[in-house]
């Protein structure tokens, strides 16, 4: 049975992917700071999905410690760890007026977080020879948007990160991708003036992961940018 850590997997895209790949006959660990939303959508799974295993992380990302922690548990516990779902952020809205706090917390847990699950998980993907690691980044981290610059560096970092992964693990037999998606119907996405009818849907990123998995072990893709139909300026 593979396995699979899914973070922020308490709602939205999250809650989406790892019910999916539970679906999809993984064991999945689910990493969110609600304890009550993890256990929501562990019993979701558990009376959908016979026989995954359902292993719950209630954290914060931002505590390095407890990432460790987390990931070391999930490897001692199924000897392997084949998907990680690199999806946990935050979403500040403003560029030099933001302050310095909420620059700081958004570089902890939109890039410094990600970071730290990598550091964790390869090591074990590397002593498989193999692996799919997703990191999820946004639109808004290849186009930098009027009054979204702390959110924006936060995720071309990450796209960054993703692509010298790319480039490092491709030969090894790991793959790397950046997903891109632009605005999702999640509640991060509740202030957007963009009717929700016209928003991507977190399936959408469920079905991606699929065509990704779908590919040949020869096929390996940088990154995937996802625009919404009617909003592609």
């Amino acid at each position: 049975m593979k396995v699979a850590i899914v973070t922020g997997a308490s709602r939205g895209i999250g809650a989406c992917v790892a019910e999916g790949l539970a679906s999809d006959g993984y064991s999945v660990a689910l990493i969110a700071r609600s304890k009550d939303g993890l256990e929501e959508l562990a019993n979701k799974i558990s009376k959908n999905k016979a026989g995954s295993s359902v292993s719950l992380f209630p954290l914060d990302v931002q505590d390095e410690s407890a990432i460790k922690n987390a990931v070391a548990a999930v490897h001692s516990k199924f000897g392997r760890i084949d998907l990680l779902f690199n999806n946990a952020g935050t979403y500040v809205h403003g560029t030099l007026e933001v302050e310095s706090e909420d620059f700081d917390q958004a570089v902890a847990i939109n890039l410094k977080a990600p970071f730290v699950f990598l550091q964790s998980v390869v090591p074990i993907m590397k002593a498989q020879k193999s692996g799919m690691i997703l990191n999820v980044a946004s639109r808004a981290g290849k186009i930098g948007f009027a009054d979204c610059g702390t959110y924006g560096a936060t995720k071309f970092g990450l796209v960054g990160l993703s692509e010298s992964l790319y480039r490092e693990l491709s030969p090894l037999g790991i793959k790397v991708t950046a997903l891109c998606p632009s605005w999702v119907d999640t509640d991060m996405a509740s202030d957007s003036k963009i009717p929700t009818k016209e928003m991507l849907r977190p399936d959408d990123i469920l079905k991606t992961i699929h065509w990704l998995e779908s590919m040949s072990p020869a096929a390996v893709v940088r990154e995937i940018v996802i625009e919404c139909n009617k909003h592609t300026a």
